[in-house]
């Protein structure tokens, strides 16, 4: 019998009785390691002497998990899937990932992303393109493609993952799993490569919202070595999980759900929010309220160039440390400067270079107020926007993307100036810091498509009831990609 496509629940069930051993799991995870690496990529490094773990009430102990590959680990390789750092070997371990280990969980690989979490497609990354199991001639979207592939492919029930813009949640909705992005700061970053700071979250792909709830139970915690976390000690979220919702009150946004904002929608964008139309008719069965709101389209309009300027702008910022002299493959010159001057030109990739170029010229002094504090002030008028909303909805329910996982080879990939937003709302969950779910609420030619949940700061627990009284109702939760499991 297998039994990595069990919950976690299941699982430390099954460990309690006696009925498998973490020796057995750890060994069946890491034999399905390497016989999907060759299929979709996911994986930096297969950590093939993880060892077993004693099993304890605590329901992660025991069992395997990946870890995306921007989590800073002590001893084991942390490349950020970038050829600038793809011999670093870290004396430390990312706070988050200590949590995990200290009560049991046992990491058994290094996940793929986007080169340093700057991307949304899975190509990027230093080792090579990652892979949809459901279809391996689409993405799995980014950043966090490798966690998403494995999870979904059935190698464990959970794996890291980091969310700057979408890189949870986007990468989940397309591999059909959950992805959760908690509220800023109630999961410590320290350990966590930075991307964007005032955008980056920690967080979770599973195949189940308790699942996620249980992991980010594990992973959170104030940390003195992260200012922007909080003590988050009195909400346990997997035990606040009942699933009632009733009474509670939904909005979605006009803007982007209505199909008459679509002059030249495709088969699948229809199709893909007439779904999420039944998914809104199974709230009002759960006996919440539903309601359209309408958010002004100037402003929508503004929100990827706001990502761009704001996460370009850190990034370079948060990077220049990668200089080849610290640490990484040394850069050939006669002086410092032309030593970092060849590491950065040639370990670099195009993309990287090109947010480099955009975080530069928006911070220099003579553009400084014409793009970056324009884009800050924006990114407030959006974030007050949703906290408007929020002061009369419980969550925002939207459909994620414009439906199922797009084409690797970009042949047949129909998207153009209508779909921009459904494709970049959910930066506006980092915006805000806002707690964000999403979960799996249908298939399109076979493939998964999904919606998204985002609440109010600090209000999780009500962001998890509410996806777990909709996955409830549903057939897609602890869905294996192409419905086969690994028995």
């Amino acid at each position: 019998m297998k039994y990595m496509n069990k919950t976690i629940e299941e699982l430390h069930k099954l460990l309690i009785e006696g009925k498998v051993t973490s020796e057995e799991l750890v060994k069946e995870s890491l034999e399905l390691s390497h016989k999907i690496q060759d299929k979709y990529n996911a994986f930096v490094t297969i950590i093939d002497d993880a060892k077993p773990k004693e099993v304890t009430d605590n329901l992660l102990s025991g069992i395997p998990y990946g870890i995306k590959d921007n989590y800073s680990t002590k001893g084991i390789l942390s490349t950020g899937s970038s050829n600038t750092l793809k011999d670093y070997i870290p004396f430390f371990t990312a706070t988050s990932i200590e949590n995990l280990n200290k009560v049991g969980a046992v990491p058994v690989n290094k996940t793929v992303l986007d080169e340093f979490g700057m991307g949304g497609t899975g190509t990027t990354g230093h080792t090579g393109v990652v892979k949809n199991p459901w279809d391996t001639t689409r993405m799995c979207a980014g950043s966090s493609a490798g966690s998403a592939a494995a999870v979904a492919a059935g190698v464990y029930p959970y794996a890291t993952g980091s969310d700057t813009g979408d890189s949870i949640r986007k990468p989940a909705a397309y591999c059909g799993i959950v992805g959760y992005k908690p509220t800023y700061g109630m999961i410590s970053r320290y350990g966590l490569f930075p991307f964007a700071s005032s955008l980056d979250h920690c967080g979770v792909l599973t195949r189940s919202v308790k699942d996620a709830a249980i992991v980010v139970d594990n992973m959170k915690g104030i940390d003195p070595k992260d200012m922007t976390s909080w003590d988050s000690s009195n909400m346990n979220l997997y035990k606040s999980i009942d699933g009632n919702v009733k009474g509670l009150k939904l909005c979605y946004i006009k803007e982007l759900c209505n199909i008459e904002m679509y002059q030249n929608a495709s088969s699948e964008l229809k199709e893909h929010l007439e779904n999420f139309k039944k998914s809104l008719d199974l709230c009002k069965e759960l006996g919440m309220e539903v309601e359209e709101v309408s958010v002004d389209k100037k402003l929508l309009d503004a929100l990827a160039s706001v990502y761009v300027v704001i996460s370009c702008a850190e990034a370079t910022s948060n990077m220049s440390n990668l200089t080849g002299l610290i640490f990484g493959p040394r850069g050939e010159g006669n002086n410092y400067i032309e030593m970092m001057k060849d590491y950065r030109t040639k370990n670099f990739s195009s993309l990287i270079k090109r947010r480099f170029v955009i975080g530069s010229y928006v911070l220099q002094s003579e553009n400084k107020d014409r793009y970056f504090h324009n884009a800050q002030k924006v990114r407030r008028l959006l974030v007050d926007t949703w906290k408007n909303l929020f002061k009369e909805y419980d969550a925002v329910i939207l459909p994620v993307g414009s439906g199922p996982a797009k084409h690797l080879d970009n042949s047949k990939n129909i998207l153009d100036n209508d779909t921009v937003l459904l494709e970049e709302h959910l930066q506006i969950g980092n915006f805000g810091g806002f707690p964000s779910i999403t979960i799996p609420n249908g298939f399109i030619d076979n493939l998964p498509v999904a919606l998204n949940i985002t609440g109010n700061c600090y209000e999780d627990i009500k962001v998890l009831n509410i996806a777990y009284a909709l996955e409830s109702e549903m057939p897609y939760k602890n869905q294996i990609a192409g419905g086969v499991s690994n028995e």
